[in-house]
């Protein structure tokens, strides 16, 4: 099957337009989509009472993707803010505990820096990181082009399967070593996650102080999602389940791509609104 969302739920304008559904962010999401990215928990180790509230205000059917804490994935410079990279793991894993009860959690996604690059050290860690783990569903991706030059595509997609992490597909900016090339390949066959970042190349490079206004700053056309379609149909013939997420929100418009692949691949969800049905037809 095939689920589509966005990654957060705070900043989609376009979804939440009367005062109740601002009020009420995540439960008006939930009508709309099946899936969801929790970003927060990269930045902060989240309280598990907060995953308690999210699991509470969702439908029973819906999933999160909880991203994995910064001090987990390399991204955090100088000390963690724990005695041992052990205890920063067992943190994480108890604080997403209510998700995992409620059957809600449907990955965890390791993204990883850009300096992140193919090397040994690199590869232990992430063995290292599947260990720690436990079991639990790890979706992984790549910020640094050396995974995927010719030379080491193959052993890299080999050595995730082996693990059993999930590939992590992106439609990215093409910008240099920073970046990664669009591998339609699946490691896992149980799921699949797709990323799309958008394709602005001039913001993914941007290192300004207001990066975030520009870094995803893109704007998806018909062709460029149609181009989609027929991927997708290819992937699904090769796990259960693919999600997808849209990250390209600096402008806003995440949801509204959402959306729209969704028309194109002939999927609903969730109940129309009141004011959306026609009885008329």
């Amino acid at each position: 099957m095939l689920f589509i969302g966005v990654t957060g739920w705070g900043d989609h304008d376009s979804l939440y337009i009367d005062s109740y559904e601002n009020r009420n962010k995540l439960r008006t999401y939930s009508e709309y989509f099946p899936i969801v990215e929790v970003d927060s928990s990269f930045y902060a180790m989240q309280p598990a009472r907060n995953y308690i509230k999210w699991a509470m205000e969702t439908p029973k059917d819906f999933s999160f993707v909880v991203k994995a804490y910064q001090g987990m994935t390399g991204h955090m410079k100088g000390e963690i803010p724990f005695s041992t990279f052990d205890e920063m793991f067992d943190v994480y894993k108890q604080s997403i505990l209510p998700l995992i009860e409620a059957n809600k959690l449907k990955t965890i996604l390791f993204q990883y820096p850009p300096w992140f690059d193919c090397k040994k050290k690199n590869v232990d860690f992430l063995r290292y990181t599947k260990e720690k783990m436990e079991g639990l569903p790890c979706a992984i991706e790549f910020r640094n082009q050396t995974w995927f030059y010719p030379e080491m595509r193959d052993k890299t997609l080999q050595f995730l399967e082996q693990e059993k992490w999930v590939h992590t597909i992106c439609d990215e900016p093409q910008a240099g070593i920073g970046s990664v090339p669009l591998v339609l390949e699946v490691t896992n066959s149980n799921m699949a996650l797709i990323r799309f970042h958008g394709r602005n190349v001039h913001g993914w490079l941007d290192k300004g102080e207001n990066w975030r206004a520009v870094r995803c700053l893109y704007r998806y056309n018909n062709k460029e999602l149609g181009e989609w379609v027929e991927r997708l149909e290819q992937l699904k013939k090769k796990t259960k389940d693919i999600y997808v997420l849209f990250n390209n929100n600096s402008g806003g418009d995440a949801a509204d791509n959402a959306k729209q692949l969704m028309k194109m691949m002939n999927i609903t969800y969730g109940e129309p609104k009141p004011e959306q049905l026609n009885f008329f037809e």
